[in-house]
């Protein structure tokens, strides 16, 4: 197996798995919730097996490309960001042309998965694509640049509804609006780790944006995501069930942002929250199985 020089103990394949994060599940996981909230939404609790299967492949696909695309545009400025320093990119574990050749298979792979859908969702993903390519640059010149990657988590619902009905309703973008700001809450929640370092080196977040009302912010985001859900929850008569697990989901917001309140929270505690958020997402997503 070839081993790079500077990693020269650990083999090439391990390092692109660094590379697709698949070493951390939660990111591709919390990136597949609202894809699997459409779905089976969209379906009545009931989506084809063959469908859910390319989302979940899909959403694999697209967050890999996605990461490898974002750390190609950041490969100089993540070695001045503790958290990402070690990014195989930064750290020149891999060259820029592994690094775009990894991200044209990974594109390759979703494309093929689009063409399973209809056309209207085919489309869609095709809009999709110039957002995630972008979304890294709109760090550098975007005041909030967690809005564009909201906008991008955004399309997966609109691609998984409109794969079941060929259509986009008021549901659908009850729930577009959920995710947009469920989004928004839980990545600027993220980015208030790296706010010394970004502030260093000018990059822009939400986090900084906000500043002081970050965790107000992050609250309202919240808050907004429980009110689309709960509203999305009358229209589509969802059962008790649902609005337990929404009233789970609620409860846990709050205590994070009660959590985000304390001055002297360490910056691990961010990711912490960050991936609560994924086990927040399954419970709402058993929710609206069950409460179908």
């Amino acid at each position: 197996m070839l081993r790079t020089p500077e990693h020269n103990q650990e083999p090439v394949w391990r390092i692109i798995i660094r590379l697709l994060r698949w070493h951390k599940p939660e990111g591709r996981l919390i990136l597949m919730i609202p894809a699997l909230w459409a779905v089976f939404l969209a379906a009545s609790g009931k989506p084809p097996l063959p469908l859910v299967c390319v989302i979940v492949l899909g959403t694999l696909a697209t967050s890999a490309a996605g990461c490898v695309i974002n750390d190609l545009w950041d490969r100089d400025i993540d070695p001045h960001v503790e958290r990402t320093r070690d990014r195989p990119l930064a750290a020149r574990a891999l060259s820029v042309k592994v690094g775009i050749v990894v991200a044209l298979v990974a594109m390759a792979c979703a494309a093929v998965l689009a063409f399973y859908l209809n056309p209207l969702s085919f489309w869609l993903c095709v809009a999709a694509v110039p957002v995630i390519v972008l979304y890294p640059g709109a760090k550098r010149v975007f005041p909030v640049p967690q809005l564009v990657l909201s906008i991008a988590w955004g399309f997966g619902v609109l691609i998984s509804w409109s794969a079941v009905t060929h259509n986009l309703s008021q549901p659908t973008w009850l729930l577009w609006g959920a995710t947009i700001l469920w989004t928004l809450g839980f990545d600027t929640l993220y980015a208030m780790s790296d706010r010394a370092d970004d502030q260093q080196i000018g990059v822009k977040s939400s986090a900084l944006f906000f500043g002081k009302y970050a965790p107000v912010a992050i609250g309202i985001f919240f808050a907004g995501t429980v009110l689309l859900l709960g509203w999305l929850g009358v229209i589509l008569d969802l059962h008790l069930v649902f609005w337990l697990t929404l009233i789970l989901a609620t409860i846990a917001w709050i205590w994070q942002c009660v959590r985000l309140i304390k001055p002297t929270l360490p910056n691990s505690a961010y990711g912490q929250m960050f991936r609560q958020n994924v086990w927040i997402g399954f419970i709402l997503l058993a929710g609206m199985i069950a409460g179908q």
